[in-house]
């Protein structure tokens, strides 16, 4: 590891000296992921220039470690003739993700001057949906009929031209039905030479369909410690299998996704540097976060312009306890929605859970904080002490209280709507809360001073 992270450094030092012939014997040394990387972090300036480095065997692997941006600018600098060549030496699912990437007509093009048996691979994993089971299989795998030896297994695998590792051999029925699987190393074992495919394979197969989603894919593959899985099409014909490599990805994906929604952007800013573009994909919900603000201040006004100045001190107080338990709260469930731990039975559990935990942590800090209110304020207003504190408690434990199942009910609704439940933390529930809060600490401020205003005239 230390010697690669000596080659980058040297790799960097000619970058930026312009040194572009020294970088050729440094990328020899290279594995196709760091060269990659080194693009990526590259100035947009230089990546055409150092892909053109690359030997032809080595770009293949390069192209298909490096991210959209740089990716982008290659991409438009070749001809469809070099891009062809290129991607005919990627496995399918690879090629099929940077042909993806360009427009229909020049994908077209591209496809064109492929080789048939290439071309129609990458025809058929374009149809999918690019989130989809289909979208990231590769059509690489091998099948074998359940009437087979595993002595002829043997021989059949040895005389296929594969582009990818494979670890496992599917075995269909006639009609391309997938009825079970093997190890390869099963295979070999001198004492199963004569035995056919359909005695050593597990009929325990877990698949999926070409449209599933790949978030569902990934957690099944979590779930069972699968190194690929077989994807099927709608007549459960095998059509290709999801390997390890690719599942990862979809993790990191959905992962990244999910993070940048919890903080109202999105996972493009890993990939585009503009200032133009960050403020695009952040700018619509701090927009909502302003206008909550709005709402809020002409909340507070009215709060302010009726009662006692005292009183806003704690402000600040109520909206930021309420807003962090509200996204304690949608962070939590929003996970168990990822991972595939909550179900929709488990719902009005969940609710009550959180109703009962903001309902503790209310009251523990409602105290906390009604007895910092007696020590601030003390005399110095024209309501008791106490009156106040109980007030800026109450408000507190209402507010956490009603933050913490709110907080957890958004991301169900939406997940209930199908829609994705990671925008329903971040700006949204602080928002929410805020204006929430606000109107708590309102009511619950009003409902006393009326009710200690009657007392002292009863």
């Amino acid at each position: 590891m230390s010697d690669t992270n000596r080659i980058k450094e040297q790799v960097s030092f000619c970058i930026k000296g312009e040194l572009w012939e020294q970088l050729p014997k440094f990328f020899a040394e290279l594995h196709p992921a760091d060269i990659a990387e080194i693009i990526n972090h590259a100035p947009a300036s230089a990546h055409n220039i150092l892909f053109d480095l690359l030997d032809d065997e080595t770009k293949p692997d390069v192209l298909a470690e490096l991210d959209d941006q740089a990716e982008a600018d290659i991409l438009d600098e070749l001809t469809n003739e070099e891009i062809s060549d290129i991607v005919e030496e990627m496995a399918p699912d690879d090629a099929a993700d940077v042909l993806g990437e360009l427009k229909e007509e020049r994908s077209e093009g591209i496809l064109e001057l492929m080789d048939e048996e290439e071309s129609e691979d990458v025809r058929e994993l374009l149809q999918y949906g690019e989130e989809t089971a289909g979208g990231i299989m590769t059509t690489d795998f091998i099948a074998a009929s359940a009437a087979m030896t595993a002595s002829e297994a043997i021989d059949y695998i040895a005389e296929l031209d594969l582009d990818e590792a494979v670890y496992n051999l599917y075995v269909t029925d006639p009609e391309g039905r997938l009825t079970g699987w093997i190890q390869l190393w099963k295979l070999i074992k001198k004492a199963n030479a004569g035995m056919t495919l359909d005695v050593l394979a597990d009929k325990e197969t877990i698949s999926v369909h070409t449209d599933t989603d790949q978030e569902a894919v990934a957690r099944l593959a979590s779930k069972y410690d699968l190194s690929s899985m077989p994807v099927l099409d709608h007549e459960n014909r095998l059509v290709g299998r999801i390997t390890v490599d690719d599942i990862m990805d979809v993790i990191e994906e959905e992962a990244s996704e999910d993070i940048f929604k919890l903080a109202g952007s999105d996972d493009s800013e890993l990939e585009y540097t503009s200032p133009l573009h960050a403020c695009k994909s952040r700018l619509p919900w701090l927009m909502v976060t302003l206008f909550a603000g709005f709402v809020s201040s002409l909340i507070l006004k009215r709060f302010i312009d009726h009662h006692i100045v005292a009183l806003s001190f704690f402000v600040p107080i109520i909206m930021a306890m309420g807003g962090n338990t509200g996204i304690q709260s949608s962070t939590l469930i929003i996970r168990g929605l990822a991972v595939g731990s909550i179900t929709e039975r488990e719902v009005l559990k969940l609710l009550g859970r959180e109703l009962t935990v903001g309902a503790l942590m209310g009251l523990i800090c409602g105290v906390v904080v009604g007895l910092w209110a007696n020590f601030m304020v003390g005399t110095e207003t024209s309501i008791p002490a106490i009156y106040l504190a109980f007030t800026v408690g109450v408000s507190l434990f209402t507010a956490m209280m009603f933050a913490a199942v709110f907080g957890a009910f958004a991301p169900l609704l939406l997940n209930r709507f199908k829609a994705d439940p990671a925008v329903a933390s971040g700006p949204f529930v602080t928002a929410s809360n805020d204006i929430l809060a606000l109107l708590i600490y309102y009511a619950i401020t009003l409902a006393l001073i009326m009710l200690r205003t009657n007392m002292a005239g009863g």
